[in-house]
């Protein structure tokens, strides 16, 4: 089953790559293919040559390249990963941009589907794509406080709630399951009608699913590796993501899977209120 990295993977890739390319100036910019999501602009090129990376941020699922000239914003689309190779390595059918280094490494995007993007600016926080963003789940700003109040008048399910970008950033459909499992939450339970001890385990165990897939490098479920060319290993830990009949870990009830929003929700219809 293929899955978009979700924030835990992004965070993985920038973790990865960050110390191979942080302050490396760029020599050479190579774009293979500049057909993904949105077409590359050829501001790219100009902005990125000889320009000296100053960091590697992360902002909900994008990847911010910040250097001395303004930040490249990066999206892995559904199966897009970031790498790092010696410079000149001989590039595969889905190798398409490759970033190239004094220190003869380069950072290489590949994208089997091209739903992946790249883009230039010189205010990221304010891109179009960043400036409506909810809170990081792992900052200080994210608590149970936020979620509940943030959830009053809601009639929409719990689970679309918590996945909404606009409420909090990177909580995709596998950790919005697992989160939703850990609290005890049934995922269709209407926001509004959560009380706010609920919210309490809600919020933190959005915090821990998402720590501890960091910490085992994402889940990996089919093509994504991370900044180092590594696997993930989240997947071996999940609950109740992709395990539809087999037992629950708590009661042995089958996991069950119903549909919502188009995406597939796994929960234990004995545990999940």
């Amino acid at each position: 089953m293929a899955a978009m990295p979700e924030l835990p993977e992004v965070e993985t890739s920038r973790r990865g790559i960050a110390p191979h390319v942080e302050e490396q100036t760029i020599v050479n910019v190579v774009i293979r293919e500049r057909r993904l999501r949105w077409p590359i602009s050829p501001i790219i090129d100009t902005k990125l040559l000889g320009a000296t990376i100053t960091s590697v941020g992360r902002r909900a699922k994008y990847l911010l390249i910040n250097t001395t000239q303004g930040t490249a914003i990066l999206h892995l689309g559904m199966s897009g990963h970031v790498y790092v190779v010696d410079a000149g390595t001989p590039a595969g059918i889905h190798d398409h941009v490759d970033v190239e280094f004094s220190s003869g490494k380069a950072l290489r995007l590949t994208d089997p589907r091209r739903f992946g993007s790249l883009h230039w600016s010189e205010d990221p926080l304010g891109h179009e794509l960043l400036r409506s963003l909810g809170p990081e789940p792992l900052c200080e700003e994210f608590s149970d406080e936020y979620l509940w109040t943030s959830s009053r008048g809601r009639r929409v399910a719990i689970k679309q709630f918590i996945m909404n970008a606009q409420i909090v950033v990177g909580v995709g459909n596998i950790y919005a399951s697992e989160s939703l499992f850990l609290s005890g939450i049934h995922p269709k339970r209407a926001a509004g009608r959560i009380a706010k001890h609920r919210y309490e385990r809600l919020a933190g165990s959005i915090k821990d699913v998402l720590e501890r897939a960091i910490r085992a490098g994402g889940t990996t479920l089919r093509d994504f590796y991370g900044g180092d060319g590594e696997a993930g290993y989240f997947r071996q830990q999940l609950d109740v993501y992709d395990r539809e009949n087999e037992p629950c870990r708590i009661c042995k009830t089958p996991i069950t899977v119903i549909v919502q929003g188009q995406r597939s929700t796994f929960y234990c219809k004995n545990c999940q209120r």
